[in-house]
């Protein structure tokens, strides 16, 4: 029994090593990690930060916009990277970002834009362009 429960206390160490060190997947949303975005800056490639909380009815609204754009070809090799609002107070004062529901985009280490609580398909759209 002592040892089931320390096996199981150390799941979530695990779980968060794994991604920590899982490399970053074009078009594919994953959690943030400072190594995974420092080798997406280096490398040059496009780059979308989302703010998000899962109690936010916009964030829910910009998550299938924003699968949507990692889909289409023209985005094939950008970075989509969530920060949660709630837990990771520490990113979002690096990004300066005071609210779930912020969207900032990157063209390879230079921020070229940002929005808040934007669920227009076509604004967002045109944000993600600019990290081209």
């Amino acid at each position: 029994m002592t040892t089931r429960r320390r096996i199981l206390a150390l799941v979530p160490f695990a779980c968060a090593a794994l991604a920590l060190s899982a490399p970053a997947t074009a078009g594919e949303m994953q959690p943030f990690s400072p190594a995974a975005f420092e080798a997406a800056q280096k490398s040059g490639k496009p780059i979308l930060v989302e703010v998000s909380a899962p109690w936010c009815p916009i964030c829910k609204t910009q998550k299938p916009i924003i699968a949507k754009l990692s889909a289409d070809p023209r985005f094939k090799d950008l970075q989509v990277f969530d920060v949660d609002f709630d837990s990771r107070k520490d990113v979002l004062r690096q990004f300066n970002a005071r609210m779930q529901s912020t969207l900032i985009a990157f063209k390879g280490e230079t921020e070229v834009g940002r929005s808040v609580g934007e669920t227009q398909p076509e604004w967002i759209e045109g944000l993600v362009e600019k990290t081209l």
